[in-house]
């Protein structure tokens, strides 16, 4: 019957654009408790992503259904302000460093010292702030710009970073499912996340906890793979912090 319950729940999000727990509790005449939980699994599941109390359904062919940067950027503001400011510390004089193209490393980008530094970035707002600094030497990934996203697109970026030996990569995320899955909602950003992980000697994810038990539509690895996280509430190796 669960089963059942769920792929209603699909069938009627592919049909609308969101729906409320409320209202799919209605169509399914189940308590919004039972919705809830449904939905919690689905978005686990990677089928679904829920917001704001509505859920819609991942469009697989789209890959890019996240919010535009002005809004990711006015969005839990203080959390992530929090989070860029404990970040700074990690960051010394003589460092190269790699910031994805989150509302979160923009946050951090304001806040960088104009200290003798290398920061590769896909970027524009924070190639934008950052070039007001006369110390920080900036490196732009380059390529077709995404304005929504604003980030680039640069298809040659593997052998871009053959040249760049990168100490830090600091990114966020879309959300980490319960089992340590790190998700975006773009997959152009989740590709550029992904090789940056796996190529930086070191990496810092910073997140808040709208982020937990959250799916998203393009992976970018796991927890495992990250060695220092900082959270809203605790600072961690990556190696044991626990998502759900």
């Amino acid at each position: 019957m669960k089963a059942a319950r769920q792929q209603a729940i699909v069938d009627l999000l592919i049909h609308h654009q969101n729906l409320t727990t409320e209202v799919l509790a209605l169509q399914l005449n189940v308590s919004k408790e039972t919705i809830r939980r449904d939905l919690s699994e689905l978005q686990t599941q990677g089928k679904i992503l829920r917001s704001h109390g509505c859920a819609r359904i991942i469009q697989r062919e789209n890959q890019n259904s996240g919010d535009p940067f002005h809004i990711r950027r006015n969005s839990h503001h203080a959390h992530k302000a929090d989070a860029a400011r404990e970040a700074l510390t990690w960051i010394e004089e003589g460092m190269v460093i790699a910031l994805d193209a989150s509302s979160t490393c923009w946050y951090l980008a304001r806040q960088l010292p104009d200290i003798n530094i290398q920061v590769f970035t896909n970027s524009q707002p924070i190639c934008q702030e950052l070039a007001k600094r006369k110390h920080i030497q900036l490196i732009c990934s380059g390529g077709r710009l995404e304005r929504k996203d604003g980030c680039y697109v640069n298809p040659s970026l593997i052998s871009q970073l053959k040249s760049l030996d990168i100490d830090l990569f600091i990114f966020s995320c879309a959300g980490i499912d319960s089992s340590g899955t790190l998700w975006d909602s773009n997959s152009r950003n989740a590709e550029f996340k992904s090789i940056l992980l796996k190529r930086a000697s070191q990496s810092l994810l910073l997140f808040d906890k709208s982020k937990l038990d959250r799916s998203g539509e393009a992976r970018i690895g796991h927890l495992e793979e990250v060695t220092h996280i900082i959270s809203g509430e605790q600072q961690t190796d990556g190696a044991v912090i626990q998502a759900g």
